[in-house]
């Protein structure tokens, strides 16, 4: 987090996604409404902005002039129904400077500069259960305005095959054990012999009715389903997935809505050292920052006290030491965060992830922290190319870390506090670009398996909601930092869940208590400052489903929503406690 990095705005501005090399299905009609604008009209596309011209044109008497502006990429996009595990073929000609063309939450490509009409073609095979897919074309920020023409979607539409049951209606959950999960589903038409519960690609139960209990659970474990209706001519495709969550959670101490910050423990950063005895009771974890690795790869992590020099006002390590105990006594938790924006933390082999844990428990273990947090940023985490599932990574960086925190766990058992602090570059554009596919930025999405690995083990995610990029959102629409839409949007989709983009494994949700999301303290503390109101707002809607403007959760409301965390309580004291105060009520008050 010192000198923030832009890590998430260059990446989507390089991401490329590369044309998948696939067999030609058999040639069909285009299945788009409208390919070619002949209508003289937008009609059959949805688009944020733009219009139907008549010259230039590819062919016939019009094409699409895209609306860019400096705050819209001029998006035009059309859903099609498709069907699952079938290949199919996107083009389109198009002509301007960075002119995009893609499936959502799939395949995409590019051109940064066509001075004539130029095609370009992206191949893609549906998921397993697809039974629709949303093309778009769009421009870049700030640039003129895109054309494109004779768009084309080449591939079989989406009829079932003859006598198959429809899709049945997505489940819901009806209630949590220990060790279970009840669940209900919606009738589907046709012929229905049973119906089959399925959790990723397994079956995990069969049932001739629209109800059913998976019981043998773990406690405290989250799980995302799915249900298929069968009968002797085929199974139909699967339904929306739900997730939910078995009861026998252990309790860390947090209060509902917790308040979350930064200390420069190490450093002091223009905005003045804090000795830890007078941060204010408000703050309910402290993540101590930064614990640093002596070498790139070593694994060996360091945590150095800020030098007297740097830090006239330092406290001595015995003041120190007894300052944590007295906030861990006020029930306040006390982690040691590593990494950070100057902080490159790679586990490339077995033995820096075995210093990682060993270095890390000495940390731990010298100063009596409650946990760690996980503030890799940079090049810290990232995916070899063909390392698409991120239920099953195979990176050496992400297999280490994710052994490594494991590890950790155990040793430390229940109440070890795990939390994360990812840049929305290495998750939520994991709906869009996923670095292991190949054909751009390969960290794009690289915290997704490790967040997956430990979603059990994990107490907090706070996303970095700053020094961002725009992101598009589970609407389909791209949002920008500083205010109420993209805290709102960026949280649904840790929420509710999303599919991986070229991949075709979807991203389950987390449990609402393990969310949050954090924002700078000032203006001076990084890009996207967001004004208390805007805050509020955000948290309205999440919490209490209020206040959404223009946005329909689709993860739905959470009331048990963790609460805020920001960079830093230095900054934040700097500008007199703008968020703390403005904050922490507001969490308290909160039902």
């Amino acid at each position: 987090m010192r000198s923030r990095c832009y890590a998430a705005l260059l990446g989507l501005l390089l991401v490329v996604a590369g044309l998948v090399g696939v067999a030609q299905p058999a040639q069909a009609a285009n299945l788009l409404t409208n390919p070619g604008f002949e209508a003289g009209s937008l009609s059959g596309w949805t688009c944020s902005a733009g219009a139907v011209v008549g010259s230039p044109v590819r062919t016939g008497s019009y094409a699409l002039s895209g609306g860019v502006t400096a705050s819209d990429t001029g998006q035009c996009s059309q859903t099609v129904a498709v069907q699952p595990g079938t290949q199919y073929t996107l083009s389109a000609w198009v002509r301007g400077s960075y002119v995009y063309l893609g499936v959502t939450g799939g395949a995409s490509t590019w051109t940064p500069s066509a001075a004539n009409y130029s095609q370009l073609t992206v191949a893609f095979t549906t998921g397993a259960s697809q039974t629709s897919a949303q093309i778009y074309l769009h421009g870049w920020y700030g640039q003129p305005a895109y054309l494109a023409d004779d768009v084309s979607l080449d591939g079989p539409g989406g009829q079932p095959p003859a006598g198959v049951p429809g899709v049945p209606g997505a489940p819901s959950v009806t209630g949590t054990t220990n060790s279970a999960i009840s669940l209900a589903w919606g009738t589907s038409t046709g012929t229905v012999t049973g119906y089959r519960v399925y959790e990723g690609a397994t079956v995990v139960k069969t049932v001739t009715g629209t109800s059913t209990s998976i019981d043998g659970l773990p406690a405290c474990t989250s799980h995302s389903y799915s249900v298929a209706a069968y009968n002797s001519n085929g199974e139909s495709a699967k339904s929306a997935a739900t997730s939910g969550t078995t009861t026998g959670c252990t309790n860390t101490g947090l209060p509902k809505h917790a308040l979350i910050g930064y200390l420069h423990a190490s450093f002091a950063n223009g905005s003045g050292y804090i000795r830890v005895a007078d941060i204010p009771a408000a703050w309910n974890i402290i993540n101590l920052s930064f614990g640093e690795s002596t070498t790139a790869t070593s694994g060996d992590i360091r945590f150095n006290r800020c030098p007297a020099a740097e830090c006239p006002n330092v406290e001595s390590d015995a003041d120190f030491l007894a300052a944590i105990k007295a906030k861990q006594a006020q029930g306040k938790k006390v982690l040691i965060s590593i990494g950070g924006a100057n902080g490159q933390v790679q586990l490339t082999s077995t033995a820096a992830r075995d210093a990682f844990v060993n270095s890390v428990s000495a940390i731990i273990d010298r100063w009596g922290l409650d946990g760690v947090d996980i503030d890799f940023e940079g090049h810290s985490l990232y995916l070899n190319a063909g390392d698409t599932d991120f239920r099953n990574p195979t990176t050496p960086v992400i297999v280490n870390l994710i052994s490594a925190l494991k590890t950790l766990k155990a040793k430390y058992g229940a109440k070890f506090v795990l939390t994360m602090a990812p840049e929305t570059f290495f998750v939520q554009v994991g709906y869009q670009f996923y670095g292991g596919a190949g054909g751009g930025d390969n960290r794009t999405g690289s915290y997704l398996p490790v967040i997956h690995a430990l979603r059990d083990a994990l107490t907090v995610l706070h996303v970095q909601d700053y020094n961002s990029g725009p992101v598009m959102g589970l609407d389909n629409q791209y949002h920008n930092m500083g205010g109420a839409d993209f805290h709102i949007a960026m949280t649904d989709m840790i929420k509710a869940g999303f599919p991986v983009a070229n991949t075709g494994h979807t991203f389950p949700g987390l449990r609402q208590d393990q969310i949050a999301f954090g924002l700078p303290a000032a203006v001076s503390a990084g890009n996207g400052y967001t004004a208390p109101a805007a805050v509020h707002q955000a948290l309205d809607c999440l919490v209490k489903g209020q206040s959404c403007g223009g946005y329909t959760l689709r993860g739905g409301s959470s009331p048990a929503f963790r609460g805020l965390m920001t960079w830093s309580i230095n900054w934040d004291r700097y500008y007199n406690w703008e968020f703390q105060n403005s904050h922490a009520p507001y969490l308290a008050a909160l039902p």
